[in-house]
């Protein structure tokens, strides 16, 4: 699929609109992302443009955000940018969301607490399922191995001295 992502770093400009729909939870809210420069006459930061963007939310992202996101917060968002031309009462509107795919607070600017939420209950009779190793294991083919490496030497046995 050839979709556009971006990532936006802006404000929380709405407070968080969290439903429950058949399909599961949403959550939504307007990101003000201003662009800011360093102006060369005054040797100082200055606002330019401002553009709004709805930040859609969808499952388990969409809990985490209404429990987490309120008006204000600067943070960053990761998403697929959709474009969409509306009419209404005769007015063209044009509108810019994001289908968000990760949403933080941005660091650069606070501190954050991070809490992990819970899993849901593992449904009764199906087995859990074991924790995945992620190290890295002894080479499996011969063509994997480090010849330039000495053997590996015996441990030496404990000796009682008594």
């Amino acid at each position: 699929m050839n979709e556009t992502l971006v990532c936006a770093v802006g404000n929380v400009a709405t407070q968080p609109v969290y439903r429950e729909t058949p399909s599961g939870p949403t959550a939504r809210f307007r990101l003000a992302v201003t662009a800011r420069y360093l102006g060369r006459e005054k040797n100082a930061w200055t606002d330019g443009h401002t553009n709004f963007f709805t930040v859609w939310a969808r499952r388990s992202l969409a809990t985490n955000v209404a429990a987490s996101v309120a008006v204000g917060d600067p943070l960053v968002v990761q998403g697929r940018l959709k474009v969409c031309n509306e009419q209404r009462d005769g007015q063209s509107w044009l509108s810019a969301d994001l289908d968000a795919v990760a949403v933080g607070h941005d660091l650069s600017r606070g501190t954050s607490a991070f809490r992990r939420s819970s899993r849901p209950e593992i449904q009764s009779g199906a087995a859990p399922q074991p924790e995945p190793d992620w190290e890295t294991g002894p080479p499996t083919r011969p063509e994997e191995l480090d010849h330039s490496a000495a053997p590996p030497q015996p441990e030496a046995e404990a000796v009682s001295m008594t």
